[in-house]
């Protein structure tokens, strides 16, 4: 069933820091924006907090469980086919072991690289803010 274009995607990514690099993840093939490389989360599912939705991800996609989590900044995006609202929360790991799961790849980069990893057009706000925030 596809989602209806009026419909806005909830979306909760999470900014995890580690001496002046950030974590992001590589989407996995077959999905939406596959292969481009983003800030670790997903869509949150019915009844479920955003908060809830970033630890559950996050569990999933990586292995980690978080801490420490505050929200930094959302971001309203149109695609062609949906509409998403990211909402980006800044964490850190508190358990887990790191290792790609629900992504093809992850890295740890920092914003002076940025440019050299194709992100969505939904994230470009938030790499520009990491990128001044670390100027």
């Amino acid at each position: 069933m596809s989602v209806a274009k009026s419909e806005v995607i909830q979306v909760a990514a999470g900014i995890i820091e580690r001496n002046g690099r950030y974590l992001i993840t590589r989407r996995k093939s077959g999905v939406h924006l596959a292969g481009l490389w983003e800030f670790p989360g997903g869509k949150r599912e019915a009844g479920e907090s955003l908060e809830c939705c970033l630890r559950r991800e996050l569990r999933e996609e990586l292995g980690i469980e978080i801490e420490n989590v505050a929200r930094l900044s959302s971001v309203q995006h149109e695609y062609p086919e949906k509409r998403v609202e990211l909402h980006f929360f800044t964490c850190s790991i508190s358990g887990g072991e790191l290792r790609a799961l629900g992504c093809d790849d992850y890295r740890w980069v920092p914003p002076d690289e940025f440019d050299q990893y194709e992100f969505p057009p939904a994230d470009r706000p938030i790499l520009d803010l990491l990128k001044r925030s670390s100027a």
